[in-house]
């Protein structure tokens, strides 16, 4: 009994594309039939019957519509056998055209309550080989719509998922070029930082404790953040807070920062290590090049579900060579590519100079809460 019950919903679900496909073509067969029993009214001169006319063209066109289907979803469905039943296939649809054809007229004999044909003279009364021929190539025209629609319909579905593993290449390969940026970047602090400890370690023993706390907290910042594609806003900011106590132990008095982030943003998520970048950018072009240093300002705040991040500091500012749209720099680069992977336009960095001096860099993204 448990086996069967777990049979139903997967039963039900492998039905369900059947049915609605059933259901699309039941609605174009009435309005092939519809059309076509306003020819045959048209032709005949006869306005009068296109009632009666329009209830035989269905009631053919329905029995039309089980055949075809039949034969489409037991033979055609399948697109290795389509080429090796497609003739055999063209036959039956032929043979069938009179069965399809004298029962559609039967039924909608009985519903419009007229005499059933004499299938002893059938098909030789009132034209009916004409009208065979007709059932014939409205099952062939029927038959062209579905499948072309098929068609239509598969190639959708073809390119859909092209373009999702497209995306999901190009998200891994951002993700690898971010893995391959942390792996560039961060020997090259850790060594500079190493150097500054041993040399603190001889002339200031607490300082050097404190590099070395700044230091133990940011690579467990990032070591855990860069093992996961998404993180939340408050490990986001324990990283960066953790990189500018490193710098500022660096800096000394060159260098002051603050971290601002509601409390109700803390639980939001965001693709990890996305703020990182741009906290090095504002430490490496703006202030370390600056011979009195000056201030960085993390801030986090939320607006019409966007959640928005700042990272503005007093440093250098944007020289000639960068615009304030787009900015340089590989960091920048790979923040903005990675937003427009995961985001599309629905995300947007943009760096403009900050005042009186410095560079202000805006990300914005949709909020997501964990």
């Amino acid at each position: 009994m448990n086996t069967l019950f777990r049979f139903l919903p997967s039963a039900r679900g492998a039905c369900r594309p059947i049915v609605r496909r059933l259901a699309d073509d039941i609605g174009l067969t009435v309005i092939v039939c519809s059309m076509t029993a306003v020819l045959i009214t048209l032709v005949n001169g006869r306005t009068f019957e296109l009632y009666d006319q329009m209830v035989y063209s269905i009631c053919v066109g329905l029995v039309a519509l089980v055949v075809l289907d039949g034969v489409r979803l037991t033979l055609l469905d399948d697109p290795a056998r389509r080429r090796r039943w497609l003739v055999p296939c063209i036959v039956l649809l032929v043979a069938m055209a009179p069965v399809a054809h004298y029962t559609g007229i039967s039924m909608g004999s009985l519903i419009l309550g007229h005499p059933l044909p004499d299938l002893s003279e059938y098909p030789n009364e009132h034209g009916q080989k004409g009208m065979i021929g007709l059932t014939f190539l409205a099952i062939c025209a029927m038959a062209l719509l579905i499948l072309n629609r098929e068609r239509v319909e598969r190639i959708k579905l073809e390119r859909t998922e092209a373009k999702a593993r497209a995306e999901t290449i190009e998200r891994q390969a951002l993700q690898a070029q971010l893995r391959l940026l942390q792996a560039q970047i961060e020997p090259h602090m850790l060594f500079n930082t190493l150097a500054n400890l041993q040399g603190l370690i001889a002339i200031d023993p607490q300082q050097a404790s404190r590099m070395l706390d700044h230091l133990i907290q940011y690579l467990r910042a990032t070591l855990s953040a860069t093992r996961a594609e998404t993180t939340t806003l408050a490990q986001e900011f324990e990283a960066a807070e953790a990189y500018l106590g490193l710098m500022a132990v660096r800096m000394g008095a060159r260098l002051a920062y603050r971290c601002i982030l509601p409390a109700e943003l803390r639980s939001a998520r965001l693709p990890a290590m996305l703020l990182q970048p741009l906290v090095e950018n504002a430490i490496i072009h703006g202030l370390e090049p600056k011979i009195e240093g000056g201030t960085v300002t993390v801030e986090a705040s939320a607006r019409a579900g966007l959640l928005e991040i700042c990272v503005s500091d007093t440093g250098l500012g944007l020289d000639d060579t960068q615009t304030a749209a787009k900015g340089t720099g590989v960091g920048v680069t790979t923040t903005r590519e990675r937003l427009q992977v995961l985001y599309g336009a629905r995300a947007a960095l943009t760096l403009i100079p900050a005042q009186p001096h410095g560079v202000l860099a805006r990300l914005t993204l949709p909020l997501e809460t964990a």
